[in-house]
């Protein structure tokens, strides 16, 4: 398989799978009852003439396919538009929570991979006993529960020791803080969200892991390993872990976009201002623009997580390169 060949109608597959959530998104919104108009703050109870004025000026009277062809053009430009609440422009309104919303994810992401692959490898090694089947059932059996309710069940348990909502602490900035002040108040902010996140995923890094592991201690190699009176656990470390980091390796790429398009139900339990929290309460005001941008951004974090897990296997695994 020539390599650039393959690039290019991946990057075309990419752009392709993006344009169609812009159209989906278009439609969407525009489907759901009622409009901005309606959910508008001023105009909860003003006159129907108010509301058409209010239309107009958004641009909500124009025909669909006429509203349809300005959206585009501005997606075309780069523009994702202006708020309908805030009349701020959709960049400006969406920037802050997602750069709240990626450290969260960072670090839940790496708590449940850390887990998860101890779990794994713990249980892949020392397979068929204790220190296999409980650490993953319980794993699992948090993968299955929903995510809002570990972020309760975390709040219920932590609620006295740790915040439980915002980002930051709002009287800190009238105590003139140091800059580990700020970190460490920061990261007392992430933990319950962070955690929540960590625990929903770790069991399905801990069972990708277990079987990778279990695949690659069946191989020649490992038995060529075992002749030579290699201790298990070095087997393990050195020649087992590097060969089955393939499917782990996808796994966190693939992963990481979904965290991030599914941020909203652990955002709005811990009122985190992130990109989730922001997205909820566009649905609340019917914000098109918002809801438009924000989820175009949320599609092309999954789409380029999945084109990157694409790029790495070629990079991992010389096979595919030929």
């Amino acid at each position: 398989m020539n390599r650039g060949g393959y690039l290019v109608r991946r990057l075309a597959s990419a752009l392709a799978t993006v344009a169609a959530a812009a159209v989906i998104n278009f439609v969407l919104f525009r489907a759901a009852p009622g409009d901005a108009a309606t959910q508008y703050q001023m105009c909860r109870t003003c006159s129907a003439e108010f509301r058409d004025y209010l239309r107009a000026e958004l641009g909500l009277d124009r025909p669909l396919l006429e509203q349809f062809w300005l959206y585009v053009s501005a997606l075309l430009r780069g523009d994702l538009g202006h708020s309908f609440q805030t009349r701020r422009p959709v960049w400006d309104e969406l920037a802050g929570p997602l750069a709240n919303t990626l450290p969260m994810v960072g670090l839940g992401l790496a708590f449940g991979l850390a887990l998860g692959l101890v779990i794994g490898v713990v249980a892949a090694w020392r397979r068929g006993t204790a220190a296999d089947w409980a650490p993953l059932s319980a794993s699992m059996f948090l993968s299955v529960l929903p995510i809002q309710w570990i972020g309760l069940m975390l709040l219920l348990l932590f609620g006295g020791a740790l915040p439980t909502g915002g980002i930051s602490d709002p009287y800190l900035r009238f105590s003139d803080p140091t800059w580990w002040q700020v970190l460490g108040d920061r990261l007392e902010h992430l933990a319950l969200p962070s955690l929540a996140i960590g625990l929903a995923w770790c069991g399905s890094w801990a069972l990708i892991a277990r079987s990778a592991l279990v695949g690659a201690l069946g191989e020649d190699y490992i038995l060529t390993a075992r002749a030579k009176g290699l201790t298990s656990w070095r087997i393990v470390r050195r020649y087992a872990l590097p060969n089955s980091l393939l499917p782990i390796t996808t796994l966190i790429f693939l992963t990481f976009g979904y965290i991030v398009a599914g941020s909203l139900l652990v955002e709005t339990v811990f009122s985190y201002p992130g990109i989730g929290l922001a997205l909820y309460q566009a649905v609340q005001n019917r914000d098109y623009a918002v809801l438009q941008g924000g989820f175009l951004l949320l599609t092309a974090a999954i789409v380029v997580a999945n084109l990157l897990a694409d790029l790495l296997y070629l990079k991992l695994d010389p096979r595919i390169r030929t």
